[in-house]
């Protein structure tokens, strides 16, 4: 049996998103396509340079987060959710804070969601019905660890697609962000590109905060593989999926602690 270890010496694929003349089109387009491609089917996540969000505002997000995590446990029950981790959202600095992170992050979001689509052959206007059916949340979360700050940003791992080693994640710039495949888009693409599985390590004594941005559908929909995404070497791996029952199944019972819990719920 082999060992599960951290790989040090393993890394991310660094891709930049950084040029002005990133555009569907151009020449810049298609070499970042191709990279954000072999990136997500060879490790299911990638490092993105994207400048488009100020260190002001990465800093004004975690600020308040941490305003938001010490506030008394009274004043957040005041607005609760029967769904997991949508609850008090705080007042309206920190709001605007994650309002205006979320539109610059979203870029960085709806960029590769196309490009991975464009490179799989899809028709524009089904890229461009799909787009328009999702919707991006925050998650804020907070573990005992290394505090997230620009400078310091350890913990981080995501796994091989070997499943025998973990890859440190260590970002190589304070514009950079960690792009991880969902099991939503494994689905979509019917297996086609890996998902992100990855684990934060708790170090230290200090408390880590991490800020995420999530795409999810905006409709009840059923998530399926289009047929341009099925053939006789790719036959289809999953039946349709309720995300939001398929999301409960993995924070609350069994399936919360199933390793392989995309197959275990819709695998055909």
């Amino acid at each position: 049996m082999v060992s599960l270890e951290t790989n040090l010496a393993l890394q991310l694929p660094v891709i930049d998103f950084t040029s002005r003349n990133l555009k569907p089109g151009t020449i810049e387009w298609d070499s970042v396509r191709g990279n954000v491609r072999k990136a997500l089917e060879d490790y299911g996540c990638f490092e993105a340079l994207f400048d488009k969000v100020l260190v002001e505002l990465r800093k004004a997000v975690f600020d308040a987060s941490k305003e938001v995590f010490q506030l008394p446990l009274e004043t957040k029950q005041r607005v609760v959710s029967k769904r997991k981790y949508r609850g008090y959202v705080g007042n309206t600095t920190f709001s605007e804070s994650i309002m205006s992170f979320t539109e610059k992050v979203s870029q960085l979001d709806i960029m590769t969601r196309r490009m991975i689509m464009e490179s799989f052959g899809l028709d524009e206007n089904y890229i461009n019905q799909h787009l328009k059916s999702t919707k991006c949340l925050i998650r804020l979360m907070k573990y005992q660890g290394v505090e997230e700050t620009e400078e310091e940003l350890d913990g981080l791992e995501v796994k091989t697609k070997d499943d025998k080693h973990w890859i440190k994640v260590n970002p190589s710039q304070d514009s950079s962000f960690i792009v991880l495949g969902g099991a939503m888009l494994h689905v979509f693409l019917n297996g086609r590109v890996l998902t992100g599985v990855h684990r934060v390590m708790r170090m230290g004594t200090n408390t880590r905060f991490s800020a995420g941005l999530f795409s999810v559908p905006k409709t009840e929909d059923l998530i399926y593989a289009p047929e341009e995404m099925v053939d006789s070497e790719h036959p289809r791996l999953y039946k349709p999926v309720d995300f939001e029952a398929y999301f409960q199944y993995t924070i609350e019972g069994s399936g919360r602690r199933d390793l392989s819990a995309l197959r275990t719920y819709c695998g055909l």
